[in-house]
């Protein structure tokens, strides 16, 4: 073929790739994993991988409880948040915190800001930046030992840049076992004391994996102990759409937090 001719087909290509609306040809490439401990990448590509969850908009679901079901809605671009709960419904637009509740609302809405979604999006939510890792000492729980990665924040990241979350893996298919946290919000300062949740009721949703349940445990003098309490999750939705563009706004009755 006459090079002049190879050439201009080819730069034809690049003109129709650039004008395509195919989503392969103009999604954002995701970050370079090799920026990520390689344990981490591990436990990344067993849930699916950073890929498939950068190329994500939407993530919902409804948390199971007593006084009736609560529904989350987060955009996962922006981390822009919608909770419509049974006596109270708050948001994040963007900028501000927003609650509109009735007077039997006992919540922090600051405080829950993204709190629960931060859980339920392990491990994919410490891939964010302004992140720092590094091993932690190994979790054992009857018998078998979790190989651990300790998450710090840079200062100024998130609300409670304090907080410390350990994340723990099966070390033979580095799926996600255990989460450790530290609380710093109310104290603004480190804290030695470790709450603990179990992760062990995943399932594949669109690609990724997310957990059914969530199941918070007892400790004593830092060894686990038994179950406190599960929370379920149900209507689980993650998805490349993306809401309206005023579905995070402050509603009619609601009020800025602080």
């Amino acid at each position: 073929m006459d090079n002049r001719l190879f050439t201009i087909l080819f730069l034809l290509f690049l003109a129709a790739c650039e004008n395509s609306s195919d989503p392969i040809v103009s999604a954002t490439l995701p970050k370079s994993e090799n920026e990520y401990p390689e344990a981490l990448q591990k436990v990344f590509a067993k849930h699916g991988g950073l890929g498939i969850w950068e190329s994500m908009n939407t993530l919902s679901y409804e948390i199971e409880k007593e006084t009736g079901n609560e529904k989350q809605i987060i955009d996962l671009k922006d981390r822009r948040e919608r909770i419509e709960g049974a006596n109270f419904t708050t948001g994040f637009d963007g900028k501000n915190i927003w609650l509109e509740a009735d007077t039997s609302y006992k919540g922090n809405a600051v405080f829950y800001h993204n709190l629960m979604f931060y859980f339920y999006a392990m491990p994919f939510v410490v891939a964010d930046d302004g992140i720092n890792y590094s091993e932690t000492e190994s979790l054992e729980f009857e018998g078998k030992i979790y190989p651990g990665i300790r998450i710090t924040y840079d200062a100024g990241v998130g609300v409670s840049p304090e907080d410390e979350y350990f994340i723990h893996y099966n070390p033979t298919n580095y799926q996600m076992a255990w989460l450790g946290y530290t609380v710093t919000y109310y104290s603004k300062e480190k804290s030695k004391k470790i709450k603990w949740i179990h992760y062990d009721d995943w399932e594949v949703y669109n690609g990724l994996l997310f957990p059914n349940s969530m199941n918070w445990f007892q400790s004593v003098d830092g060894q686990l102990t038994e179950p406190k309490k599960r929370r379920k999750f149900v209507k689980i939705e993650v998805s490349k759409k993306k809401m309206d563009e005023n579905f995070f706004n402050k509603t009619a009755g609601a009020s800025v937090v602080e």
